[in-house]
């Protein structure tokens, strides 16, 4: 497979991803999942004009290009006019709603010149093959099928017959548009085809809609039933309730409901707001609540170990956002269901999943990830005040809270409270044994140690499991008059106030550098980190006027801040050559929100603003040179930071 390092579009349904260039190629096609099956290499579009060589849609000199998405919605259009014929090409591309596996792809071709134009339409689609599902191809009478043994990837169009097609080689001939093949089926991963739109006159359009539909193999009469099927069906009628189902999904996910803006600021904000409620969607398994972090950027680890898959951390702060966008039904399932079926014997979460709840690929675990998930099961709660979903969710937590527990007596070397000496001795030998628990990655996943976001996570976590005791033993009728389960949330009480009196000691006296009365972000080096803001905003550890963290702040301000405004994770950050991050800029709005510095606050957040996609995206980082978003567009985690600060801003008018 080729490198796709740039996701510039994003379209798709309950089941259907796709991405896109900004000039319209398609990338990637995830289906029925977001993160795993992914079937195209490439999928080719382009068009002989009477006896030229073939002009790619995608890729040609003398094209320009225009991309915009229908007014809220996932429907994406590229204008694509070439100069040289005159001839306008409008793409839309559409993942239908009624027919999740149907990606339809409309063609409209209008000529502007003073000549007659032969249309000839060529498509050339590779899909990925290996030894084990080698992938063949079959063309029918309206286009062809590529399969493999459990999937089919149909290409068709509506009211158009093939012209031409080529199984076999067609890539030394398709540039010259010669593709011919006598054979109708055959063993090759890629195949050509293609349909005469004919002669368009001056001032006249022609449109050609093409499906591509994947399902699982089936026999062969049931795949070609259902391409009729599809076919008979009045294709810019599904399109046209496919904008209305977005349009109407914007609306009903406004939960701080922004007013039309006023100004081109305001205006910003509005549309990258509306575009985080078209994307979360995109990035959720509406079957398990898993969350993929992005649409995938590097499928051969060749810059980064990928991103499509669930990180229970990234997803909590996605669901928080959710929550504050009337999403709270997929929040509730992100909790009740996946966080149920990844969650490990010993009550810890790995690093990330698959989101259909198995493990994905992972270098260790952070345990930040386990304490992420008891504050988000919190912070739902909050939205909702369902006590229901505390009682479902509470032994869940328990055991996270179990493990964490373990965690920070080992790691912080601290004494059981009860000063029991036999547990002493026993739990001595424990930290000797090879069970002991793994050290923890960073929140960058890129250093073992002990780390300052960490312990504020299991801190608040501590906090959030305490509150929940205290509502249900308030509220729910189970808990009331049952000595021994009041006795034992007492005794545990104790213990988590115990463990948290610990762990704020263990940083004053491990992670503060005394010459300058500030934090540090781990027990082994001095580099400020953005994520040592975690202890103030979201886990309210430590106050944001205290005196260690004003100083904090002011090393982070003289350390990572860069010369246009932006903030990079932590100091020396190597990675894609550390550019600030959107996530970064947005904690820190967060801190001063949380400090009363409005002003200080609107230029960082002005930063992320200015610097978002012509999409309205926002990337995982920004190039400092061009201000432009670079590496992963369409990160969920920095979409949700935005929606969090705007709550903060602006709230329910």
């Amino acid at each position: 497979m080729e490198n796709k390092y740039l996701n510039e579009a994003i379209i798709g349904n309950k089941k259907m991803l796709a991405t896109y260039t900004a000039k319209g190629e398609l990338q990637r096609l995830y289906f029925p999942s977001k993160d795993n099956r992914q079937f195209i290499n490439f999928f080719h579009t382009g068009i002989k004009v009477n006896n030229s060589d073939l002009i790619y849609l995608h890729d040609d000199i003398n094209n320009v290009y225009k991309q915009y998405y229908d007014t809220d919605t996932n429907v994406l259009n590229t204008e694509i006019t070439n100069t040289y014929f005159n001839l306008t090409m409008l793409q839309t591309d559409c993942a239908l709603i009624r027919e999740d596996n149907v990606l339809l792809k409309r063609y409209t071709f209008i000529n502007e010149g003073k000549i007659d134009l032969d249309i000839e339409f060529f498509i050339h689609a590779e899909l990925l093959s290996s030894e084990n599902n080698h992938v063949s191809c079959k063309v029918i009478d309206n286009g062809m099928y590529q399969y493999a043994h459990d999937f089919v990837v149909s290409t068709f169009a509506k009211d158009y017959k093939v012209h031409k097609h080529q199984i076999h080689g067609s890539k030394e001939t398709i540039k010259r548009t010669e593709i011919y093949d006598k054979d109708y089926i055959g063993m090759s991963k890629d195949s050509s085809i293609s349909f005469e739109i004919g002669v368009i006159h001056p001032n006249e359009k022609k449109i050609i809609e093409i499906c591509m539909m994947v399902d699982d193999n089936k026999n062969v009469s049931e795949i070609e039933d259902e391409i009729d099927r599809i076919t008979r069906k009045d294709l810019n009628k599904e399109c046209v309730q496919t904008r209305s189902y977005w349009r109407k999904y914007v609306k009903a996910h406004n939960g701080l409901e922004l007013k039309e803006p006023q100004n081109s600021y305001e205006e910003r904000i509005f549309e990258i707001y509306k575009r985080t409620i078209l994307l979360f969607p995109l990035l959720t398994n509406q079957e398990t609540g898993g969350i993929i972090a992005s649409p995938e950027v590097d499928e051969y680890f060749t810059k980064c170990g990928r991103y499509a898959y669930c990180w229970p951390r990234d997803a909590v702060f996605i669901t928080k956002a959710m929550d504050i966008l009337n999403m709270q039904k997929e929040t509730e399932k992100f909790y009740k269901n996946f966080c149920k079926i990844t969650q490990s014997k010993n009550g810890m979460w790995e690093q990330r999943f698959f989101t259909d709840g198995k493990l994905a690929p992972c270098w260790g675990y952070q345990i930040d990830e386990t304490a992420s998930v008891v504050y988000g099961v919190y912070e739902h709660y909050q939205y909702t005040k369902s006590e229901k979903f505390l009682k479902d969710n509470l032994k869940m937590c328990e055991k996270a809270v179990d493990f964490l527990k373990k965690y920070t007596y080992q790691w912080l070397k601290i004494k059981d409270q009860s000063g029991d000496i036999v547990k002493e001795e026993i739990e001595k030998s424990f930290y000797a044994s090879k069970d002991m628990i793994h050290i923890s990655y960073d929140i960058w996943e890129m250093h073992e140690g002990i780390h300052l976001y960490s312990l504020a996570s299991i801190y608040s976590a501590f906090e959030c499991i305490m509150k929940m005791y205290r509502i249900l033993d308030k509220n729910v009728s189970e808990f009331d008059n049952n000595r021994l389960k009041e006795e034992k949330i007492s005794k545990s009480e104790k213990e988590l106030q115990y463990l948290q009196t610990e762990i704020k000691k263990f940083i004053n006296e491990n992670m503060y550098e005394k010459e300058t009365n500030s934090y540090l972000r781990n027990i082994e080096d001095k580099k400020m980190d953005i994520s040592m803001l975690g202890a103030v905003e979201p886990f309210h550890m430590f106050g944001p006027k205290e005196r260690k963290v004003l100083n904090t702040i002011e090393k982070i301000n003289l350390s990572i801040r860069t010369y246009t405004g932006g903030y990079q994770r932590f100091e020396q950050d190597h990675y894609m050559n550390g550019n600030p991050w959107p996530i970064a800029n947005l904690w820190m709005t967060l801190y001063y929100l949380d400090a009363g510095e409005k002003q200080k606050a609107k230029e960082t957040f002005d930063f992320v603003v200015k610097t978002a996609g012509k999409h309205d995206f926002l990337g995982e980082q920004i190039d400092n040179n061009t201000l432009k978003p670079t590496w992963v567009i369409g990160l969920g985690w920095s979409h949700a930071m935005f929606i969090i600060v705007l709550e903060r801003l602006y709230g329910k008018k």
